[in-house]
């Protein structure tokens, strides 16, 4: 599979760099805090405006993802299974809506190895903008839940997140589990690194891998 090739593609001997696949471009890579990065891509085969995102943790390659010009997601790739999303969706993801309204709510629904999980929430802008690295991002806050097929809620969570109208991609913020928001994750960006520039398409995160406790842990 996808994520198969790319964790053989990467190997932790190296450490050094992460290859796009064959057919596409490499576009973009975002080291974060929480010792995670992701690494962006575009392929000539997809539709215009699809995106990859792969999200790498100290343990490598963690899952791979395809994303469309609105940012719904098209389908994954994950060491814990794979997920493709059925359409049409009750309520699509919409970054034009977000954008132009300033809220987006949103209702679809995965297809799992083990089942389906729906997704609920919004996405809202808050008015305020952020400089990280040189990149002008719009600020947001977002509430989801995810429900099995059976009903029960599986997963509550609440969050800041950051969103580029150039890059047409969210990106990580904080979160917090509904239930206790004490427990705040920070996996904010540090750097946007582009072609050409040191450290671009590498294939290990460099932030805050020695703090196990802000760590991404999936």
């Amino acid at each position: 599979m996808i994520l198969t090739a790319l964790v053989a593609a990467t190997p932790a001997a190296a450490q050094q760099s992460f290859g796009a696949p064959e057919g596409c471009e490499a576009v973009l890579t975002i080291q974060n805090k929480g010792c995670v990065m992701t690494n962006v891509w575009q392929c000539e085969a997809d539709d215009p405006g699809d995106q990859w995102i792969a999200l790498i943790t100290q343990g490598g390659v963690f899952s791979v993802q395809r994303v469309d010009d609105e940012f719904q997601w098209l389908e994954s790739y994950k060491l814990t299974g794979n997920e493709r999303l059925l359409t049409p969706a009750e309520d699509p993801a919409s970054l034009t809506e977000l954008f132009e309204t300033q809220i987006d709510t949103w209702d679809f629904t995965l297809e799992t190895d083990t089942g389906t999980e729906r997704n609920v929430g919004y996405d809202q802008l808050t008015g305020e903008t952020t400089e990280i690295d040189g990149e002008v991002l719009l600020n947001t806050e977002f509430q989801g839940r995810t429900i099995d097929q059976d009903g029960n809620e599986i997963d509550a969570s609440n969050g800041r997140q950051f969103v580029s109208e150039k890059h047409r991609l969210f990106f990580f913020g904080e979160t917090w589990p509904q239930d206790d928001p004490s427990q705040v994750i920070d996996m904010s960006p540090v750097e946007f690194i582009y072609p050409g520039e040191p450290g671009f398409f590498a294939d290990r995160p460099k932030y805050e891998c020695n703090v196990i406790e802000s760590g991404y842990q999936p």
